[in-house]
């Protein structure tokens, strides 16, 4: 699962709100859908086109459990904070 944020923050409020209900809910996030963070907000270089003004990418074993932690009640009570925070793009991509 990659997440961009497409332009600056627009209310911090609503995003350490966003951040605070992931760390809360990290463990379970976990054990549940099996999340593992590979980067959130790293240093970037973009080669081509434009960068975003952030980068999330998450693995999961599968799509299934990819899309059943975004689709979860708990993520999407948290998921409203990130929208009212800032823009992103959510994009699910299986791998190799």
């Amino acid at each position: 699962m990659i997440f961009t944020r497409e332009g600056p923050v627009f209310d911090q409020a609503e995003m350490d709100a966003y951040s605070a209900s992931n760390r809360a809910q990290a463990g379970n996030f976990v054990e549940k859908y099996g999340l593992k963070p590979l980067a959130v907000y790293g240093a970037m270089e973009a080669l081509e086109g434009e960068a975003p003004d952030g980068v999330i990418i998450l693995e999961f074993p599968s799509a299934d459990d990819a899309r059943a932690w975004y689709n979860s009640p708990e993520y999407q009570a948290a998921a409203e904070h990130r929208k009212k925070g800032a823009n992103y793009r959510a994009i699910l991509v299986e791998g190799l």
